[in-house]
């Protein structure tokens, strides 16, 4: 089974999020959605906020919302260092709630860095959607 699954570490900064073997994962960069299998080619990227989507060998998807950070893909081993990375039961669907709200009001009043504001109604976006 070996050459058929990868190491996969998903670091934060608070703890080892999650380290397994896998066959295949899957999670937004700054270029578009990517997947990865066993024997990728060596390419490292900036991950966007989305959901990275975990599949395991028994055959179970696992869905986190993957908010920040980079990756490194190696053919044997993928390695992504996020910012932050939840769960579904570890967000507060309020709270979340809140956070998008905010940040279309800054969005709309065009005060303040944009950039931030657009990239907090992403995150905002992806916590709700998985908590749900």
């Amino acid at each position: 089974m070996a050459d058929k699954t990868f190491r996969l570490k998903i670091i934060a900064p608070e703890r080892i999020f999650y380290e397994d073997d896998v066959p295949f994962v899957e999670f937004r960069t700054t270029e578009g959605e990517i997947g990865v299998y066993p024997g990728h080619i060596p390419l490292t990227s900036i991950i966007a906020p989305g959901v990275v989507r975990i599949h395991t060998t028994d055959g179970e998807i696992k869905e986190a919302a993957l908010l920040e950070g980079f990756s490194e893909i190696l053919p044997n081993e993928v390695v992504i260092l996020a910012e932050a990375v939840e769960w579904p039961d570890e967000i507060d669907a309020n709270r979340a709630k809140e956070a998008q709200i905010r940040a279309e009001r800054r969005l709309q009043s065009q005060d303040g860095d944009m950039d931030r504001a657009e990239l907090a109604l992403k995150r905002a976006i992806v916590r709700q959607r998985l908590a749900k």
